[in-house]
This record gives C-alpha cells, structure tokens and sequence, in this order.
C-alpha cells in the first residue's frame, strides 16, 4: 500500500489528460504603413491561430480514445508544468513516463494496473481575442483503472476537469501548463459549479477510499441497463441513460407489482434496475426495462406484448440522471432520507434537477438474495442545464 500511495503514477490517474498545441505564424510587418494591409493581415494571423487551436482540440480528442499511445510530444513545451490533487511533476518526459506506468506499457505499470480507460466528454476554450491571446482549454472527462496489483482488484473512477494553458515559444503556440479537478473533492460548495485547490491528504484519501475491499455483494435481478458515467461526485453520481423500452405498471404493494411485470414481459430479456415512482399524491408506479438503443441505432420495441391491470409498453428518451445511493431495505424513511441528501449535493455543486415532490428510487437486487443491498435514489437533471 506504500507503494500505492508514493509511487508519481497516482497523480497520473486524473492527470492522464492531454496535451496540444501547434506552429503559430510570426506578425506580419511592414517597412511602409497601410491600414487596410495591416488590418488584413491582423485578421489572418488570427484566423490561423484560432484554426490551429482547433487542430489541437481534435489532437486532445485523439489522445484520449487511444489513452495517448501515442502520446504526441511536439504539442507540449519541454518545461510543461502538470499539478493534480496527488501531486505535481514537471517536464513532458515526465508526465510521459507516468502515463505509460497508468496504461501498463511499463514493467511497473504492468504489475499494479490494468484496464485504464479514460472518457471524454468534451472540450471547451481556447477562444482568440483581438491580440491574439488565447483562453485556457478545459476538458471533462471521466477516467477508471484497476489496481490489479490488491487481490480483490479494486477500480478506482475519477471525474472531473483538466484545464490547458498555452503560451507561444518560438513562434509556436505550446501548451504550457496544466491543472486538474476531481469532481469529488474540488468543486467549491457554492452552487457555482467552479473548482478550487484542496490539501492533497483529502485527494489521497479519497483515493484509498475506492481501494477498500469490499462486503458479500447480494446477487443482482438481472443484467445492468447500460449508461455513460459523466460525474462521480461527493456522494452522488451523474450518469446519462440511452433511450429506453420500458413496461410501467401502477401497483400498491411492490410484490404485487413485481408478480404483474414478470408476468407481461415474459419472454423478453430484462435489464436491472427495476424503477418506482411515487408521486405527490402517494400514487405509486414500477417500471422494467426491456430494451435500449445501441449507439447511432433507433430503439426496438417488442412486439409480443400483452399488456393488462394497467401495464404499458413505452420508450423513453435518453437522460441525465442524478444518482444517490443506500444500502440498506428500500423502506420509506429511508428512501426519502437520501432522496432529500441527494437533492442536497446536486444543487451545492450547481446542478439543477426537475423539480417537484414525487420520489423515484431503483432496485438492482434479486428478490429474497442475501448481502449488501444496493438501492438508489433517482433524479432527473434538468435539459440543457448540465456541463455535458
């Protein structure tokens, strides 16, 4: 464990971001002046500036889908300056070695990690003002790598931001600097969704905490509704759900409920979790998933559904949801407990969610399995209002 906590390579897993930059053309001079040449060639130098910059966005977005094999050096200055919540290093050698070591293509890389992936969700900035100058660049990603290295082979999740400094050196546009944010301990608490720098005893142990082993899991019903992790909170998750076919039904008792679904969508394959609803006048409704829309396809609906006591067959569009979660039974005062806590978190980070009373909380266990539980709470975030 000493090694996990020292070793360079731990700031690498959220420092694993990128890196860009490219030639940028001297300003032009004239021995005689003329305000129309000089204002034609203002307007070129900085059209070719701000499609530079978009080639290093396009280079970011490449680095990260093949988890920088290559790394493309040339974007970086040599001095680069990298910081994240574990620590800091210096040199683009540097920052190379460490993302080598996280990817496995070290000896020791090979020994402590295995399957890092890192997801982008998108970039933003480096816009060009009127001088020239340069915004920084910020990227949102999510990034999980197992340590192999501890028998239980524990998977840390990391989200958050990578902000990119440029400078020009030697007539070159390079990045300069770079700094990165978790999501689960740099968000500052005032609903204004911006970063802060936090002691680097919080980052570590916020990192060891992921690596605990953990207690006999109880069996889940069915296989996981897929969805993309876009934040790993304090507390909380975001996640953004595919278009879905789900079959609803209203119900008054939850076995009941559960007996007149698995009767209805016999024969079709089910996804985990099963999704109650009650509204605001106690009413009370559970939904299963029967199907979802793979990437760049529509969503196929059964046609061998018979529906009665009220049971429908219906799509629903994709969405950004809002996650708590609690281990214990899904009784109400539990339920509405970390559906309050939830709400909590979601609008201290500056996240806003549908409003209204009614509560919506998923069931991913088997029924009558035994250990740990896993309940969650549901909130619906609302559309457009999110980073992502």
């Amino acid at each position: 464990m000493n090694n996990l906590r020292t070793c360079p390579v731990m700031l690498l897993i959220i420092s694993s971001i990128s890196h860009y930059a490219e030639a940028f053309i001297s300003p032009f001079t004239m021995r005689q002046y003329n305000p129309l040449t000089t204002l034609q060639a203002s307007v070129a130098v900085s059209n070719d500036v701000k499609g530079r910059v978009s080639v290093i966005k396009r280079v970011l977005a490449k680095e990260y889908t093949s988890f920088f094999d290559p790394m493309e050096t040339q974007y970086y200055a040599d001095d680069v300056t990298f910081e994240d919540p574990l620590t800091s290093l210096d040199g683009v050698a540097s920052y190379q070695k460490n993302v080598d070591m996280l990817a496995g293509r070290t000896l020791m890389g090979s020994i402590l990690f295995d399957d890092a992936k890192i997801n982008l969700h998108n970039v933003s900035g480096g816009e060009v003002d009127s001088n020239d100058e340069i915004s920084d660049i910020t990227t949102r990603w999510t990034l999980r790598v197992t340590a192999k290295i501890l028998p239980w082979k524990p998977t840390a999740t990391f989200s958050g931001i990578s902000v990119y400094k440029l400078g020009v050196i030697d007539n070159s546009v390079k990045i300069v600097g770079q700094k990165d944010y978790w999501d689960s301990i740099n968000l500052r608490p005032d609903a204004s969704g911006s970063y802060e720098k936090v002691d680097k005893s919080i980052a570590l142990n916020d990192f060891l905490g992921q690596l605990k082993p953990g207690g006999l899991q109880a069996q889940q019903s069915a296989a996981e509704l897929p969805y993309e992790l876009l934040r790993r909170g304090n507390g909380y998750e975001v996640r953004r759900y595919p278009e879905t076919v789900v079959v609803e039904a209203p119900y008054t008792r939850r076995d009941e409920g559960y007996d007149l679904l698995g009767s209805v969508t016999r024969g079709m394959r089910q996804f985990a979790p099963a999704v109650m609803t009650v509204g605001e006048n106690k009413e009370k409704s559970m939904c299963w998933y029967v199907g979802f829309a793979l990437p760049g396809q529509d969503v196929k609906v059964p046609t061998n559904f018979e529906g009665r006591n009220g049971a429908v067959i219906k799509t629903q569009p994709s969405k950004i949801i809002g996650v708590g979660r609690f281990n214990d039974a899904a009784l109400e005062p539990i339920v509405r407990k970390c559906d309050a806590e939830l709400r909590k978190s979601l609008t201290k980070d500056g996240l806003k969610f549908v409003t209204g009373e009614a509560v919506q909380f998923a069931q991913y266990d088997a029924v009558y399995s035994l250990g740990d539980r896993r309940g969650e709470v549901w909130l619906e975030l609302e559309e457009g209002s999110s980073p992502w």
